[in-house]
């Protein structure tokens, strides 16, 4: 299976040209291209696209090429704007296809879509070191001096972005159980109590995971199929799903421009189908990864715990919400940043 490398040159230097690509034809090879985020990468990989490629082969005889990218999902989605023709987009924010359509790139309802367009879900988790020897099992203990704690750059990555509205909204949900309302300042400390403690901020949620490994930090923020696919390599951490935590959801969408171009979309689409099927589901739950099919995530229950309280994106108010009033020029976060920046 041949990589797909070039999306990292033109990163590395900054630019996006429209990579050249003939027209698919009938023939007995037809090629996908599928920029993705990094964390799914095993599961592609090692099952969904193989377990395609023997489906598809099997129904029409037609072999099927896949060229791949896995970089940070903001990342991604802006180097598919930007020029770089991938047929298929699996990310990690609506919001980061939301981009693709608005740009265009995507011209049907991909939320008409079985799940609403989601593919995977996870929780934000928090790992630690091997006996836990800072005492760490909620959000609150992250903001102690004594801590480090790594997790991503919202600038770049969608799991840092999952990652700050798991404990914003941590902060939000914690004193509504307790006042019968939520407490935007309370949150708001909280979230800057533990930015404090971010002593590094990778591009991505792997790469945050990799530095982690490499023994920087006393904590990680991350999703809960990072921390159980290290697991599954032999490289565990323990850790603990606080009791109040984000539901991320992942969608995948094919880019109409892109397959109207190559001519591929019968594949592109069957392939979207695929990857909601039980077989692909079970893959992912394989992987760490939440299914979104009812079915499949009710025989992987025991695997995968419900936090006490949680909630998911619709709890600020939906992606716009969110960008304005906690990414954005004069948002929480932002201001965090701009505060402990003048500290």
């Amino acid at each position: 299976m041949r990589k797909f490398i070039i999306i990292s040159i033109l990163l590395a230097i900054g630019m996006y040209g429209c990579r050249e690509k003939s027209v698919q034809t009938e023939s007995d090879e037809i090629t996908l291209t599928l920029g993705a985020y990094t964390v799914p990468k095993e599961a592609y990989e090692k099952e969904i696209i193989p377990a395609f490629q023997k489906y598809w082969l099997d129904k029409t005889g037609q072999s099927v090429k896949f060229e791949e990218s896995y970089i940070a999902s903001g990342a991604q989605s802006r180097a598919i704007e930007g020029g770089f023709e991938a047929d298929i987009a699996a990310l990690s924010l609506e919001m980061d296809v939301e981009r693709l359509r608005t740009a265009g790139l995507i011209t049907h309802n991909w939320k008409e879509r079985p799940h609403n367009g989601f593919v995977t879900r996870s929780v934000v988790i928090i790992a630690f070191r091997e006996n836990n020897p800072k005492n760490i099992r909620d959000w609150s203990d992250l903001a102690r001096p004594d801590i480090n704690v790594l997790y991503p750059n919202p600038k770049t990555s969608g799991g840092a972005m999952w990652d700050v509205l798991a404990i914003y909204g941590a902060g939000l949900k914690l004193s509504e159980e307790q006042t019968g309302m939520p407490d935007p300042e309370a949150a708001a400390q909280l979230l800057k109590s533990i930015q404090r403690n971010v002593k590094v901020m990778d591009k991505s949620g792997r790469a945050s995971v990799t530095t982690f490994e490499n023994g920087i930090g006393d904590a990680i923020v991350t999703y809960e199929n990072e921390i159980l696919l290290r697991g599954i390599q032999g490289r565990e951490f323990p850790y603990v799903i606080p009791e109040a935590t984000i539901l991320i959801e992942n969608p995948i969408a094919v880019i109409d421009r892109n397959v109207d171009k190559h001519q591929n979309r019968d594949v592109a689409e069957a392939f979207v189908e695929f990857t909601h099927s039980p077989r692909s589901q079970r893959a992912f739950a394989r992987y760490g990864f939440r299914p979104v099919d009812q079915n499949v995530a009710a025989e992987f229950s025991q695997s995968f715990p419900q936090p006490k309280y949680i909630f998911d994106i619709g709890y600020f108010g939906g992606w716009d919400v969110v960008f304005e009033t906690i990414f954005g020029p004069e948002g929480v976060w932002t201001k965090i940043i701009e505060e402990l920046g003048r500290e």
